[in-house]
Parts: structure tokens; C-alpha cells; sequence
């Protein structure tokens, strides 16, 4: 594994794969970034001193970025989705043996150096413990959404559950080294900036606690959902299975449960006609409205419908029209019998019309889309007409 030597020559390397890196970490979830695609963006040369150096990876014919670099990216970027609790759990292993350090040494110049790294790891715990929510929550809201299986979907947000038991476990462990177990180190260490420090992680802290209440409510509301449709979903395969055997009604009580609802819901709306009352049209002011009601309608435009043209001579009489169509299946048969791959097979193949390259391309997809089982798919690629085709054989 390549090492860099100085934080120049590493940023260096980041520079000259800029370009390259840009484009790999949009598609980084996708992990269908070729390795020819890269040569077309940067050229042999550049790829190849990348890989080298480590900043990229290949993995066969594609390539990827190397895994603390693309974990130093998604953290920088706050675009991380992994929780990580082994890192407050590390701070705070980190914190507890530093003020024991503190404690023990007599030196103020090596007591000032314990006391830095104290603060640091007191700045970074409330902001992982933030982070970590956060990432929580953005997982917790992707997998009720997106996850098609409800098993899995129910698994997810259980284990989602026990982060987040495991983050507020260590929350309290955090409050409760600044408050009880270290009274005598932050007595003793009177510190301007380490009394700061200690109360934004306290807020920090209180705010976390708030926010995973709000987690917990969401997680169990998304398990009742997600229950509640599995087990509708489950019912309705179940009717559906009966339905197809013709044992729905001798197994299920669905006819009495039918006549027993009254659904109006599903029955046409009555409209009724509204009749004006003697004493209503007896008023002088009512019977003018009604007069200028009637004019209006009795003045009222009729629309006329227009008549049809006559019809030209010739337009009844019989036309016949011969199309000429290819034979899939026919051509499938051909193809499985004749020893090339779908490629050149497609191009040689004699068609009963003539036929363009653009639908040559077109019998090419679908017998790949018809017959998909029926063929053996390759690594190997054949560019054709400036288009690239995957190398297909019959099984």
C-alpha cells in the first residue's frame, strides 16, 4: 500500500483526480463506475498514478475510492448515513484516561498538554452524539420508505431502535462524567475555555436526549404501520389464494360480513328538487327574480347541431394492407442453433424486409428482454457503429 510522505504530495494527488474523484463520489452508491470511463475523463497516465497511490481502487473493470478517503469525504460533507457509536465510545474512553493523566502529573507544561487533548475529546462528543441522531433519523425515515419487504423493513428499524438505546446509554455515560465522576478534575482545573467547552456539551447533550424522545416516537409509530400493513397485506394474499381456488366463500365468512355491512358510501346520492313554499311566491320582490329567471331561458340561444359532409365514394369499399413482421420465437430457434453470439447473429440473420442498424438494435433488446433465461451473459464487450454491445451466448 502506497503511503504519502508529506501532506503536500497527498494533496497533490487529490488535485490531479479531482475531476475523476467529483464525478466516482456522485455515483458512489451505484458501484458501476468502469474503469474506461475514467480513461475517457483523465487519460492512462492519470488513472493509472491514482491507482497507484491508493486514492483510487480497481476492482476488475471498475474502479472505486478508497475507503478512508471516501469516508473522510461523507464525513466532511455531512452525506455519511453509517452510525457510528464506537466513536463516542472511544472519546469518552479517550476523555476518562486523559483526566486521570491530569491528575497524576506534576509537570504544568505536560498538564496543559493532557488538558487540550481533554477539550478536543469534550468538543467532539457532543457533536457526534448530534450527528449520529441525525444520521438515525434520516435511516429510520429511509427504510420505512423504501424498503419493498416488510420482514426486513420490520428488522431495520428494530436494530435502528437499539442505536438509538445504545446512544442515549452513552449520552448519560457522557452527562454523568462531567457532572459526578470528574467534579474533582474540573474543580481542579480551573479553565475559562474548558468551562465553555462543558456547557455547550451539556446543551449539546440536553438537546440530543430531546431529540431522541422524538426518534423513539417515530420508530414506534413506523413498527406499528409497518405491522399493521403486513398483517393486511398477508390477509389479502390469503383471500386472494382462496379467491383463486374457488374455496373463498366455503372457507371464509366474507358472505356474511358483506350482507352485514351497510356501506352507502357506494350508493348514487339521491337529489332532491327544491320547491318553493306559497308564502315565498307570494312576495312581490321573489316573483321578480323569477320573471327575469324565466326571460333569461326563454331568450336563451339553442345551439344547432351542424350536419354531417356527405361521404366521399370509395370510403366503405374493402382496403387491404400487407405488413411484414419478423419472427422472434423464430428467430430465438435460429439463434440458439446457430453457434454465434446475439451480436453477430442479429446482423447476419436474414430478415424477410430490409432492415436498419437502429432496428437491428431494436431485435437485439428484445430477445434479450423475451428470452432473457435462456441466454448466457458475459463479461466481454463489442462496440458496433460507435454502440456498445454486451457478448451474449444461447445456453
Amino acid at each position: 500500500m502506497y503511503a504519502f510522505h508529506s501532506i503536500k504530495e497527498l494533496l497533490n494527488a487529490l488535485v490531479l483526480g479531482k475531476e475523476l474523484l467529483s464525478e466516482m463520489f456522485g455515483k458512489r452508491k451505484s458501484f458501476d463506475y468502469r474503469y474506461d470511463q475514467a480513461m475517457e475523463l483523465m487519460g492512462e497516465n492519470r488513472v493509472h498514478a491514482l491507482i497507484e497511490k491508493g486514492v483510487i481502487v480497481k476492482n476488475g473493470r471498475f474502479l472505486e475510492i478508497d475507503d478512508q478517503l471516501l469516508g473522510f469525504f461523507e464525513q466532511i460533507l455531512d452525506v455519511n448515513e453509517e452510525i457510528n457509536i464506537s466513536l463516542i465510545e472511544e472519546h469518552l474512553t479517550r476523555l476518562k484516561e486523559n483526566i486521570d493523566y491530569y491528575l497524576s502529573e506534576d509537570s504544568e507544561y505536560r498538564k496543559y498538554k493532557y488538558l487540550k487533548i481533554v477539550k478536543t475529546s469534550l468538543r467532539k462528543v457532543g457533536l457526534i452524539c448530534l450527528r449520529n441522531i441525525v444520521d438515525l433519523n434520516r435511516n429510520i425515515d429511509d427504510a420505512f420508505k423504501t424498503e419493498p419487504n416488510y420482514k426486513i423493513k420490520i428488522k431495520k428499524l428494530e436494530n435502528y431502535d437499539q442505536r438509538r438505546v445504545d446512544i442515549k446509554q452513552l449520552i448519560q455515560l457522557a452527562g454523568q462524567l462531567i457532572t459526578e465522576d470528574e467534579r474533582t478534575f474540573f474543580a481542579t482545573a480551573k479553565d475559562e475555555e474548558l468551562n465553555r467547552i462543558t456547557t455547550e456539551l451539556r446543551i449539546q447533550l440536553q438537546e440530543s436526549r430531546h431529540n431522541l424522545i422524538e426518534t423513539e416516537k417515530q420508530i414506534i409509530d413506523f413498527l406499528n404501520q409497518v405491522k399493521y400493513q403486513s398483517k393486511v397485506s398477508e390477509k389479502i394474499r390469503r383471500v386472494k389464494y382462496l379467491k383463486d381456488q374457488f374455496e373463498l366463500e366455503n372457507k371464509s365468512d366474507i358472505v356474511q360480513q358483506l350482507r352485514s355491512l351497510n356501506l352507502l358510501s357506494f350508493e348514487k346520492r339521491p337529489v332532491f328538487p327544491v320547491k318553493l313554499g306559497l308564502d315565498i311566491l307570494q312576495d312581490d320582490a321573489i316573483y321578480e327574480i323569477i320573471k327575469k329567471l324565466n326571460r333569461k331561458n326563454r331568450n336563451a340561444a339553442k345551439q344547432k347541431v351542424p350536419l354531417a359532409g356527405t361521404i366521399e365514394e370509395g370510403f366503405m369499399n374493402d382496403i387491404s394492407e400487407d405488413a411484414v413482421f419478423v419472427d422472434l420465437e423464430k428467430m430465438k430457434n435460429n439463434f440458439s442453433a446457430s453457434g454465434y453470439h446475439l451480436l453477430e447473429f442479429v446482423i447476419h440473420y436474414a430478415y424477410p424486409k430490409d432492415v436498419g442498424f437502429e432496428e437491428m438494435v431494436m431485435y437485439y433488446c428484445q430477445l434479450i428482454s423475451l428470452y432473457e433465461s435462456e441466454f448466457r451473459f458475459t463479461d466481454e464487450f463489442i462496440e458496433h457503429n460507435g454502440t456498445e454491445f454486451s457478448v451474449v451466448y444461447p445456453q
